[in-house]
């Protein structure tokens, strides 16, 4: 970058998904280090470690970038503070596999936006360093989950042998109570959702045997209870079409209740989750042709927007949550200026 480029501030979506990234990836620090010091399985081990590896370099370099550009860097999370790393195992390493590859996933959604979004050419370069090495790291999760026979595929649709065209409302419709089959993309959503949900659910649930305080244990429980809603309704709408729908991963979780990670790190993960939920359904309902599965969709989302509310009154009261970058109130500026 040339001199004169670094004269070039900052736009609010390069801050602002620069600031969010650092909160992940510290995050992910502290999550991961507890994954790796846990680990068994020498084949998962160097999944672990290079997934670390990934999010301590992201942090290196936001805050270099921060800094130079006189930007406070976000507090975020610190493996003193938030997980206790003498704590016994939470999740099995298949469990571990599966979430990082489903983080990968996320990654890949993630840094592509972030590319979208940055108009500095170190910045649009930075990131598309992070779309390549996510692109790594599933690729790797990817190939190990089916060698050891964990990866679950989505289920497959005969084969288009001509084209036709859409011919009644029925498409659309439910009419007098007939629905027609599910189309691809309505099949790839309600069975990516539901994966997403029993791996929420499972984590949500390792989350509520460790947690300290009350109404974070509380949160926890309601969570899974809206996720195992969200897992039946999906299995429901798959089973109508005579389609297999994935298994949970209770299984993969330890009997442990001693303290592991913090509430605050448990809170803000439990929220990004939320976060991308609501995000797929909208994706979801886009794609989805038929009318109740658009509308159970908008049903659910609302729902787990409520969720996120009640998240966010906690984060709060505990001062938990870090204010993002904003514009400025020139309303609030201009009365301190009259008080003086």
């Amino acid at each position: 970058m040339d001199g004169k480029e670094k004269q070039i501030r900052l736009t609010a979506g390069e801050v602002g998904q620069l600031w969010l990234q650092y909160l992940n990836d510290s995050s992910s620090i502290c999550i991961l280090t507890f994954f790796l010091k846990k680990a068994e399985d020498m084949e998962i081990k160097p999944i672990i470690e290079f997934a670390l590896e990934l999010s301590k370099s992201h942090i290196q370099k936001i805050t270099a970038i921060l800094t130079e550009e006189k930007n406070v860097v976000p507090d975020g999370f610190s493996i003193k503070k938030d997980v206790d790393l003498n704590a016994p195992r939470l999740y099995s390493d298949s469990f571990v596999l599966n979430f990082i590859n489903q983080m990968s996933k996320v990654g890949l959604t993630a840094y592509s936006g972030s590319v979208g979004t940055s108009v500095r050419s170190d910045i649009r370069s930075y990131y598309m360093d992070c779309l390549t090495e996510t692109m790594q790291l599933y690729d790797k999760s990817t190939e190990l989950l089916l060698s050891k026979g964990l990866f679950i595929r989505s289920p497959g649709l005969p084969n288009l042998e001509e084209i036709e065209f859409v011919k009644k409302q029925w498409f659309i419709l439910d009419v007098f109570g007939e629905k027609r089959p599910l189309i691809a993309s309505e099949v790839d959503n309600l069975f990516a959702n539901l994966q997403r949900n029993a791996l929420g659910v499972a984590t949500l649930t390792g989350f509520s045997q460790v947690a300290k305080d009350k109404d974070v244990k509380q949160f926890f429980l309601k969570g899974l209870e809206v996720g195992n809603k969200h897992i039946r309704l999906f299995r429901e709408k798959l089973e109508e079409s005579k389609l297999p729908a994935p298994m949970g991963w209770d299984s993969e979780i330890t009997n442990s209740t001693s303290h592991t990670f913090s509430d605050k790190l448990m809170m803000f993960f439990t929220s990004g989750l939320i976060s991308l939920s609501i995000g797929y359904y909208g994706a979801a309902i886009s794609q989805s042709p038929r009318g109740d599965i658009s509308a159970m969709y908008n049903r659910l989302s609302l729902e787990v927007q409520m969720y996120s509310e009640d998240g966010a009154n906690i984060m709060i009261k505990n001062r938990w949550l870090e204010q993002p970058p904003m514009a400025s109130d020139r309303d609030e500026l201009i009365r301190k200026r009259n008080q003086l």
